[in-house]
């Protein structure tokens, strides 16, 4: 394969920024753009990070500073409002029985390792910048930046994310789909006794739970019924949040004290995406939630990402021909593995919101992970 192509990564969150480490590894230019002028380095509280993420974090290079950054654990537990432990269950190891099969880390944390990487990478990066495609033929891409200078890539891949402006410019007609939750989330001090992630179903909330990100933190959340945005003044989000979260017990006592600032609490609605058909219009080519996007209630929002960009540097620097037919394996490889994934998500969800007493979580769950075990 010839290692003269260029290729232009748009947006620098997880999926973005390792497919600019991996095609750089393969001796490819590769140019990353992202709007935000800080490059996302601060936002978010925590992430949960199970084994087939964990997989391809390896194969960029960091796990050891995630090992070293993050709390490991293989358990979940399921309580009752009351923080009574109802079952403890042991977490599939996704990733093979040489990781672990969760850990649990401050996001902001992890965008900083990989930030760290693509800039060692040697990759340019350009912060604060959008693109616009002019046009396309068969061999390249035509782009204007939003500092108005042009060039022309061999390839185009799209990581700007869920609302990605890309997306629609290519003509992929698909919005994400709000799924009727909400999530309350905020980072605090971990109490000694919180191990492994811990959900309580039922109370004022769907769920409650909490994960362990370092020795120190973790990231805490409930999840209700949305609730137009518009609604809820920003300065009295730690109030809400600690309404809610003041109905649980076990060890929601010591996190709930410490909800007191408004500005670290993060309101989001769940939403649904999945792009059918293919991901990509001649050389323009999308990945992670540019592509789809589920609710976390199986934690694979950010590993379903990664997967993308690891699947799709394969197959580009293992073939001279970046073509159709290449894109559209990429898309068949990766579908076949989000599409029940991005189901059993909404499905879960979906029980919550219906009430439905017998619904078989575990097993629903049981069956996915299994099904993440086997490589992407």
């Amino acid at each position: 394969m010839s290692t003269a192509r260029k290729v232009l990564v748009i947006g620098g969150g997880a999926a973005g920024n390792a497919v600019t480490i991996l095609l750089r590894r393969a001796g490819l230019g590769v140019d990353l753009i992202e709007a935000k002028d800080d490059w996302n380095a601060t936002a978010g509280s925590g992430i949960t990070l199970q084994g087939n993420a964990l997989r391809v974090l390896r194969e960029l290079g960091v796990w050891e500073q995630v090992e070293a950054s993050g709390f490991g654990f293989g358990e979940v537990g399921i309580t009752a409002p009351d923080g009574t432990v109802l079952h403890v269950q042991r977490d599939l190891r996704t990733g093979g029985d040489d990781l672990p099969a969760t850990v649990g880390m401050q996001r902001p944390r992890l965008q900083r390792i990989l930030i760290d990487a693509v800039r060692t990478s040697g990759a340019p990066v350009r912060l604060g910048t959008t693109a616009e495609i002019l046009g396309q033929d068969a061999e390249r891409v035509s782009i204007r930046f939003s500092d108005g200078s042009e060039d022309r890539y061999d390839l185009v891949i799209a990581a700007d994310g869920l609302g990605s402006s890309t997306r629609a410019a290519i003509g992929i007609p698909d919005k994400p789909e709000p799924t009727g939750m909400a999530i309350w989330r905020i980072a605090a001090p971990r109490p000694e006794g919180v191990v492994r992630t811990d959900l309580a179903y039922g109370g004022p909330a769907y769920i409650a739970g909490y994960c362990p990100t370092s020795d120190t933190t973790l990231y805490a959340y409930v999840v209700e019924a949305p609730r137009d945005r518009a609604s809820i003044p920003p300065e009295t989000y730690a109030e809400e949040m600690r309404r809610l979260a003041s109905a649980y017990g076990g060890h929601w006592p010591e996190i709930t004290a410490h909800i007191t600032d408004p500005a670290k609490v993060n309101y989001t609605w769940f939403d649904r995406l999945l792009v059918e058909g293919s991901w990509h219009r001649g050389r323009v080519v999308l990945v992670g939630d540019a592509a789809h996007c589920c609710p976390p209630t199986l934690a694979q929002g950010a590993a379903l990402s990664l997967e993308d960009a690891w699947v799709l540097a394969q197959l580009l620097t293992a073939s001279d021909a970046w073509d159709d037919a290449l894109l559209q394996t990429y898309y068949e490889r990766r579908v076949a593995r989000v599409r029940p994934v991005v189901e059993a998500s909404v499905q879960i969800g979906q029980w919550q919101l219906d009430g439905v007493r017998d619904a078989d979580v575990p097993g629903l769950m049981g069956r996915t992970m299994t099904m993440l075990r086997e490589l992407p």
